[in-house]
């Protein structure tokens, strides 16, 4: 989407200090919610982490992450994180989870190279978890119970927001729809996959894609993702209808993690395979780490939902270019 869209006629109902007290009942009653329906335990997560260890997030593999040198350990490198998609499995394990089982953590991260937009920023805040399953819960039954526990978590936060402030009338649907990506293509086949999003979320409500990251028919893929954590065959993203930007808002990623066999398909795939090498993937080719779903979902991605905000910005102080800033300021987005 364009840098900066400016819905006609908008105005907040919430100051800056409304908001900010808003955004931490958001937050809160989420918090409680997720980790209710599905079993999680709150624990301590990294900032940063050495980039030799493969724990780091590699997103589309292109993506740059902010370093730095450690003074006491001769200026060795640490790599601020993307996302804690792979530490979470190797937590698990480190901290003696069982099946059915899981954590989840509030996640920092910086990605420089993002193209920063009314929902996209430098700053990425979200809650990362992460469950144990066995072997045989591998399959597409697991993945659409999980999404439903969380969609739950999702629309009684919205339920008790939409009580809390008259202004805000609930808009998710009883359920969510799931399709696949290829369905969605074949619905769809002359929009880009952006377009398609928005399509079907608005004719939904809410609806969860699924099998992102491989090829579809038509030579594309629907979205990247990075071969070494999500099993492209049992992930997706959550998306909503948001009618304050008329778009499908992609609230959460998430899936059931690679195992022996899908994460060297899929790094063969990616034509990364130097990638098995590396720490964690190797200790994942070798069976030592349980097998896993779990997801992100964005902290300030659904503060901006609830509250009907027109850009991130204002639930979540980041940077932004100057003209961007002026031109919010202009059209009546207050920026944090």
């Amino acid at each position: 989407m364009e840098q900066l869209k400016i819905p006609e006629g908008y105005t907040s109902p919430l100051t800056i200090r409304e908001t900010e007290v808003a955004i931490k009942e958001v937050k809160d009653h989420f918090e409680r919610a997720l980790a209710k329906n599905l079993h999680l335990t709150r624990v301590s997560a990294p900032l940063f982490v050495r980039p030799e260890s493969g724990l780091n997030d590699n997103l589309n593999g292109v993506e740059r992450p902010v370093s730095f040198g450690i003074k006491e350990q001769n200026d060795a490198a640490a790599e601020i994180v993307h996302s804690l998609a792979k530490w979470k499995r190797y937590a698990l394990k480190h901290y003696g989870f069982h099946s059915g089982e899981g954590l989840y953590t509030d996640m920092s991260a910086i990605r420089r190279d993002e193209d920063t937009d009314n929902i996209h920023s430098l700053y990425v805040d979200q809650w990362d978890w992460e469950k144990v399953i066995s072997k045989e819960e591998r399959n597409m039954e697991t993945l659409e119970y999980t999404v439903r526990k969380v969609y739950v978590a999702l629309k009684d936060t919205e339920d008790y927001i939409s009580r809390r402030y008259n202004y805000i009338e609930p808009l998710l649907p009883d359920d969510i729809f799931f399709i696949t990506s290829q369905e969605l293509e074949d619905l769809y086949p002359d929009l880009s996959t952006k377009e398609r999003e928005t399509k079907i979320a608005k004719e939904k409500g809410a609806v969860f894609i699924s099998k992102i990251g491989g090829l579809l028919a038509s030579g594309e893929k629907h979205d990247g993702r990075a071969p070494d954590y999500d099993d492209w065959e049992l992930n997706g993203d959550i998306i909503v209808y948001y009618p304050v930007l008329d778009m499908g808002l992609e609230l959460s990623s998430m899936g059931i993690r690679v195992d022996e066999v899908s994460l060297k398909n899929q790094l063969k795939e990616a034509r990364c395979e130097e990638r098995a090498e590396l720490p964690f993937q190797k200790a994942l080719l070798n069976g030592e780490l349980p097998y896993t779903v779990g997801g992100g979902i964005g902290q300030s991605r659904i503060c901006m939902y609830y509250l009907r905000k027109a850009h991130i910005g204002e639930v979540q102080s980041s940077l932004w270019p100057d003209d961007v800033a002026e031109k919010a300021a202009a059209g009546g987005i207050q920026l944090l």
